[in-house]
């Protein structure tokens, strides 16, 4: 299936406010605790660079009891067809998923399940117009994989396992779509066999959170800080606007972990 824009063109977008729980966010490494009101408010740039990209941001209220409950993307998979209710691989999350589901379905959401014999974390979800990749991580494993490629095989789209490297906590972590034909990752996966149909564009050394960007409509979001890989997509004619996630960076978040995007 290919449906030329589908995987960026966007009209809402659902974020969940960091909680002050945030501070015991789970993290590979200990880089310091974030610091909630500069989380919020990092937060609100956030969406507001949502919105100039041209989506109605729909914001649930904070989850005290799910730290991590900020990174809504792990939670779930909106695609036209349905949203499915995923299952995040870290245990204490479990719960979180199934709330966010609710929230959904009150919002409209036709909710969709995977089995219960796996995980997937939308971390590792890549959507292209051609193709769905799902990363093999620490967080999604090839049960959750077959049981989300069962649901979206339903609905008519290509679904491929792909390699995290040991070392990369989500698939997206090092790789972004900016548009039907190109990607953005970093030189661990610029030369990956599931990427030889696209051009890949990749983001200079020392840059690698950039990576974890994420394009909406006409305009790519990159987090603060990466001269250089605003200045690559410059180039490429992107039209690019910086936003800082220095808070969510401590709990191993980035751009895409903090919404759903749909149409």
């Amino acid at each position: 299936m290919s449906r030329e824009g589908f995987a960026y063109r966007f009209t809402k977008a659902i974020v969940r406010s960091p909680g002050h729980s945030a501070v015991r966010g789970i993290r590979a490494q200990d880089r310091g605790t974030p610091d909630i009101e500069r989380f919020q408010s990092e937060h609100m740039a956030y969406v507001t660079a949502l919105e100039r990209a041209g989506l109605r941001v729909i914001v649930l209220d904070a989850l005290e009891a799910y730290p991590d409950s900020v990174f809504i993307e792990d939670a779930a998979l909106c695609l036209p067809e349905g949203t499915v209710n995923l299952r995040p691989g870290t245990p204490s999350r479990t719960g979180e998923a199934g709330l966010t589901a609710k929230s959904l379905s009150s919002l409209g959401h036709d909710i969709h399940q995977i089995g219960s014999d796996g995980f997937v974390d939308g971390g590792d979800i890549l959507v292209t117009d051609s193709i769905i990749l799902v990363g093999l991580s620490r967080r999604t494993n090839r049960a959750g994989f077959e049981s989300l490629k069962s649901v979206l095989g339903a609905w008519g789209y290509s679904v491929q396992a792909v390699h995290t490297p040991g070392e990369v906590l989500h698939f997206k972590s090092d790789c972004c779509l900016l548009d039907s034909d190109t990607i953005l990752a970093t030189s661990r996966l610029a030369d990956a066999e599931c990427f030889t149909s696209f051009r890949v564009l990749t983001v200079p050394a020392g840059e690698e959170a950039a990576a974890n960007s994420i394009r909406i409509n006409d305009t790519v979001l990159i987090p603060d800080g990466f001269p250089g890989t605003a200045e690559l997509l410059a180039r490429e004619n992107y039209a690019v606007e910086t936003v800082p996630v220095s808070q969510a960076s401590l709990l191993d978040g980035g751009l895409s972990c903090m919404s759903l995007r749909y149409d």
